[in-house]
């Protein structure tokens, strides 16, 4: 199993921007309508990771029209072309589980580069 990590750790995608946990990112996702592929963008804070190599994964959370969205992507996904970096943030855990049960400005994440 370790030498299956090995060989697909090599082949990461250099279009990922290194981000963790509390950052603001915009994910270029695939979509295929019909016969048809094109990249719609989902924007939201990261809220974890989960698993290590090739099995790891990273939840997104957006607020859309006053309803939370939260996806969870897998970071050797075909269907993910690109992550940018919009903001990071200033935070002091590894999950952050407890925005879901916050709405408003209380759900907001510090920005890291304001003092």
């Amino acid at each position: 199993m370790d030498k299956l990590n090995d060989l697909v750790a090599g082949t990461a995608n250099p279009d990922f921007a290194q981000f963790n946990v509390g950052d603001r990112i915009r994910v270029h996702v695939r979509v295929i309508e019909g016969d048809k592929e094109r990249i719609q963008p989902f924007e939201g804070d990261v809220i974890g990771f989960k698993g290590s190599g090739v099995n790891r994964s990273f939840t997104v959370r957006k607020i859309s029209s006053g309803v939370g969205v939260e996806r969870i992507f897998p970071m050797a996904s075909p269907k993910v072309a690109k992550i940018e970096l919009v903001k990071q943030g200033k935070i002091r855990r590894a999950k952050l589980y407890y925005l879901r049960n916050l709405s408003g400005k209380a759900a907001r994440i510090k920005d890291k580069n304001v003092r």
